[in-house]
């Protein structure tokens, strides 16, 4: 039996100290969110009266149902994609025994090492030609060739820890290697899928300057682009950027509440390999 030691009560108070400096900004970004207009006092004090106009002020003067609908639209289409493609390339890679397969993985793991920033120019020039600016295409595809690197680094990993024997028998019993790779191998690939889907999505809903650049000019703009247009017009009505902001990630937290177990097994299987 395990004794309650001192060494256990420091790292209890190391892991209180932690969650409070984790908690506190958003204890703030909260606070802020219902606090009315009119109360000017100290953030850090609790709000007496809280209230939920500041939500429908910021939703209706900052257009965020359309903004809304734009980062959803976005982050799904491309999540998905990348999710196909990543664990479509990753199965032959973590497979294959050939010299091939481990330059092949190299030159991927390259998009991980450099820099986007570098092709910004060429990229939007590209975009431009094919005529996607000002669409949510532009950012589908652009996210799409961003986070597909990543995401088959972490299939390869968990690939390469999956024994074989199922799709082996799979292949015996007359299978192809993609029925293979449908039947068998994807339904067991589902912790370190989630756990992809949610580290892209969070990725692809928070950036700003993407969207910023790709869509500026039109009337189109996602939740991050929404919320700056506060900062210009609203600079001294710090309650509805606030509102904005919870508003804005709601969703992504909902996501990760909801998917939190198979996101912990992602992980776990991914250093196991």
């Amino acid at each position: 039996m395990n004794r309650y030691r001192w060494s256990t009560f420091g790292l209890e108070l190391a892991m209180v100290a932690i969650a409070a400096v984790i908690g506190f900004p958003i204890y703030v970004l909260v606070n802020l969110a219902l606090r009315a207009p009119s109360d000017t006092s100290s953030p850090i004090r609790p709000t007496t009266s809280p209230t939920f106009d500041n939500f429908a002020q910021a939703w209706q003067e900052g257009g965020l149902g359309g903004a809304l609908l734009n980062s959803m639209l976005v982050t799904v289409g491309s999540v998905i994609v990348v999710l196909a493609i990543s664990s479509l390339a990753a199965y032959p890679l973590a497979r294959a025994t050939a010299a091939w397969s481990r330059g092949m993985f190299l030159l991927i793991m390259l998009g991980l090492v450099l820099p986007f920033q570098l092709a910004t120019l060429p990229l939007y020039q590209t975009m431009r030609d094919l005529g996607l600016l000002g669409s949510a295409w532009a950012l589908i595809l652009f996210y799409s060739g961003l986070q597909v690197p990543f995401t088959v680094f972490l299939y390869v990993g968990f690939l390469r820890a999956l024994p074989r024997d199922f799709e082996d028998a799979a292949l015996i019993d007359g299978c192809t290697s993609l029925e293979a790779f449908r039947f068998v191998v994807f339904p067991m690939l589902k912790p370190v899928t989630v756990t992809a889907l949610v580290l892209n999505a969070v990725s692809v809903w928070n950036d700003f300057f993407t969207p910023l650049l790709y869509l500026s000019g039109s009337a189109q703009q996602t939740m991050p682009v929404a919320i700056a247009g506060f900062v210009g017009q609203y600079v001294s009505d710090w309650n509805l950027i606030f509102a904005a902001l919870v508003i804005s990630i709601v969703p992504i937290l909902a996501i990760y509440f909801a998917l939190q177990r198979s996101i912990i097994n992602g992980f776990a299987g991914g250093l196991k390999g």
